[in-house]
């Protein structure tokens, strides 16, 4: 094992396809990242494919899960030996607001600080929901959605709080 290569097989836990990373990797990745808390993210190849991903801890053990992203057919694949390049990745991770979502949310000082108050996982699920959206008709119709419950006047999915 050179350069943070290694062969692992392909194990899992519940329905996620995951690989042990070897302790020495692990600790060089603490090292490097400056801390040893899940997530931390990472980047690397999986059978010379790359992929960009978090490290978690999980039970008490560090498994780098392995998506369909990863590895085609992942969770048809356990038992299978494969090849595994990982690092720690320093790189950025921002996602962009869309612009209708970030000007909405900001022409009212409520809306802002409510949407300002969210866990930060809870705002990039509302940013990343929005993003994938194809059509300016569901964009603009989800936009206002999210409004309306930052607003406090509806749940996520429109049900009226009375």
């Amino acid at each position: 094992m050179q350069n943070n290569h290694f062969t692992a097989r392909l194990e899992i836990i519940g329905i996620n396809p995951f690989v042990f990373i070897p302790e020495e990797i692990l600790n060089q990745i603490f090292e490097k990242s400056g801390k040893n808390k899940s997530p931390i993210p990472v980047k690397g190849t999986v059978n010379g494919k790359e992929f960009r991903q978090n490290l978690m801890k999980y039970l008490g053990e560090w498994r780098l899960y392995i998506n369909l992203k990863m590895l085609q057919n992942s969770p048809k694949r356990i038992g299978e030996t494969i090849e595994v390049f990982v690092e720690f990745d320093d790189a950025e991770r921002t996602v962009s607001i869309h612009p209708k979502l970030d000007q909405a949310i900001k022409e009212d000082p409520i809306i802002q600080t409510n949407f300002e108050n969210l866990i930060p996982s809870r705002k990039l699920e509302l940013i990343k929901y929005i993003n994938n959206l194809k059509t300016e008709e569901s964009i603009n119709k989800n936009i206002e959605k999210i409004i309306r419950h930052l607003k406090g006047e509806t749940d996520f999915f429109g049900k009226r709080i009375n």
